[in-house]
């Protein structure tokens, strides 16, 4: 058996006695580091990870990219990134801070589902199979796969840093089988339905459901809004940040996120409209708020409410639900895919293409008959090729004859 590599065995096991072993109680990997005047020891269901993690281990202490591990727990490690990140000291893999509303949300998924459960472990001893059994765990429960990949998320990125800045041999979240998110398909409504219920909001509430579905900004990027950033002449709006609930004025969501979209006519008047009516306010006013205070969406949805109800509308429509049809309204004007991905601030045009690739010219049905087109073209040309080479064949013949 190879150095450092050592088969465990339970109490009652046979082999305690000389016997033949009948348990499964796994393999012990060690290595002993000269550097911290220690070994490093680790345990594993199978031989095969015991020696891979020991190869591993061994080399990165050799290269000095390693230390002993400490007493760190889940929940110490946790708190220092938290801070860290909060701090703008640890940033993401982009190189970007985190967002405030991301961070809370690591944190929730932290306190609310992972630390109970293993927060007390050693930061060292956590496995991948530790982690994989977690996530069944709450699959078995029915958890929805969006929220145990929201779970895990700051796991990935806590020993992505410990991986990195902390010596720690292995990441453990690599290579765990997550359930795969099915986002549901957008909704969004048809352009008559939209002006109808555009038409019956009240007045002072127009212009903000009217760039959500004519610009497609997101609900912080309307919040903060200003009017320097509102340019009738080019008829455009410059998305320059965006607005959290905590924290105030931030920047927008990515750095894709800052972009002009245009601003249509039918958009134009309705801002031109609603400046008029607050007395030509200062450039760096908002243009939905009540002086430095932006609107809130749970007021905005009640007087729509109201609105639509009193007028016989039986549809509904919330920002979120404004902001993909404005992606619809693009796309059946035939916007392309790339511009498009612009204009809605996506990180990448994957991100438009995973949400809205269903409703783009080709798809299903579309599909058939332009591929239908496409090859009745080409056979068309083939045939058009060969029946011209058969009858140059047969008049080559009938000249020899």
């Amino acid at each position: 058996m190879a150095t450092g590599i050592r088969k465990r065995h339970s109490e009652g096991c046979p082999a305690h006695r000389g016997g033949r072993c009948k348990c499964r109680a796994g393999w012990e990997a060690s290595v002993y580091s000269p550097r911290d005047g220690k070994k490093l020891r680790k345990r594993f269901r199978r031989e095969s990870e015991a020696r891979s993690w020991r190869a591993e281990t061994k080399r990165a202490l050799d290269h000095g990219t390693l230390r002993a591990p400490t007493q760190t727990t889940l929940r110490d490690a946790a708190e220092e990134w938290l801070a860290g990140a909060e701090a703008g000291e640890i940033r993401s893999r982009s190189g970007h801070p985190y967002k405030p509303a991301t961070l809370r949300g690591y944190r929730q998924a932290l306190e609310d589902r992972v630390l109970p459960l293993i927060g007390n472990w050693k930061l060292s001893a956590v496995t991948t199979l530790d982690l994989q059994e977690l996530v069944d765990r709450w699959l078995g429960e029915g958890q929805q796969a969006s929220t145990i990949r929201n779970a895990i998320k700051p796991l990935q990125a806590i020993f992505r840093r410990a991986r990195s800045r902390g010596g720690l041999p292995l990441n453990p979240t690599h290579d765990l089988e997550l359930p795969a998110a099915h986002p549901n398909e957008v909704e969004i409504v048809s352009p008559e339905i939209a002006a109808a219920l555009l038409a019956a909001v009240p007045v002072e509430d127009r212009p903000v459901w009217g760039t959500a579905l004519y610009a497609g900004l997101r609900y912080g990027e309307l919040r903060a809004l200003r009017w320097s950033a509102v340019d009738a002449d080019t008829g455009t709006i410059r998305v320059v940040e965006s607005w959290d609930p905590r924290e105030g004025r931030i920047a927008p969501k990515t750095p894709t996120s800052r972009r002009a979209t245009p601003m249509p006519g039918l958009l134009r008047d309705l801002m031109l409209e609603h400046r008029l009516r607050r007395g030509e306010p200062p450039d760096d006013a908002l243009v939905f708020g009540d002086g430095d205070q932006p609107f809130h969406a749970a007021s905005l949805y009640r007087r729509a409410d109201r609105s639509w109800e009193a007028a016989g509308l039986t549809d509904r429509l919330r920002l979120h639900q404004a902001r993909h049809t404005y992606a619809s309204f693009m796309i059946a004007a035939g916007v392309n895919p790339k511009a498009l991905s612009a204009f809605m601030g996506h990180s990448s045009i994957k991100v438009t293409f995973d949400l809205y690739g269903h409703l783009m010219p080709g798809a299903r049905s579309d599909a058939i008959a332009l591929l239908d087109a496409f090859l009745t073209r080409t056979d068309e040309c083939v045939f058009s090729t060969v029946r011209a080479a058969e009858t140059e064949q047969a008049a080559s013949e009938l000249h020899r004859t």
